[in-house]
């Protein structure tokens, strides 16, 4: 379930937990935000910047631990969002753009790609555009001898 705290006109903050959480954690969380008060919906309703689901912030990761550190447990995420109107130069290698702030927020439905044997490193690099230098491939073609195995493109 995700909660959502804030103002939709200045700034949401929306909270993933895996619990239902009672009022006094929810008044914490309030107290934790500068005193923004919960939005009673599951969505809110707005153009909003904020960080893509894939990618869990900094931030979120601190916020998560200090809601640990004031006793409040099931907490799997924070994120911040502001008002498309409110950010004159957003960086989008940082945040995306949404319509909708919903209990959806935070699903990845990316499903990974198997992992791939490289039996040649040096064309592996050519076609994949991975600016290996020779002495680089030099060093991979070496460590995947000395594996007795090919490396994989995630390695």
């Amino acid at each position: 379930m995700i909660l959502f705290f804030g103002d939709s006109s200045v700034q949401v903050f929306a909270v993933k937990c895996n619990q239902s959480l009672p009022h006094s954690q929810k008044e914490k969380l309030s107290w934790l935000f500068g005193d923004q008060p919960l939005i009673k919906t599951t969505e809110v309703s707005g153009e909003f910047y904020g960080p893509r689901a894939t990618m869990v912030t900094p931030w979120s990761t601190n916020a998560v631990e200090i809601t640990q550190n004031m006793g409040i447990s099931g907490i799997e995420r924070i994120e911040v969002y502001e008002p498309k109107n409110l950010l004159t130069n957003p960086d989008f290698m940082l945040v995306t753009a949404f319509d909708l702030l919903d209990q959806e927020l935070f699903i990845v439905d990316i499903v990974p790609k198997a992992v791939q044997k490289v039996d040649n490193i040096a064309a592996y690099n050519k076609k994949e555009g991975l600016a290996l230098s020779d002495e680089e491939v030099i060093y991979l073609e070496k460590l995947a001898n000395s594996l007795s195995r090919s490396l994989t493109d995630s390695e």
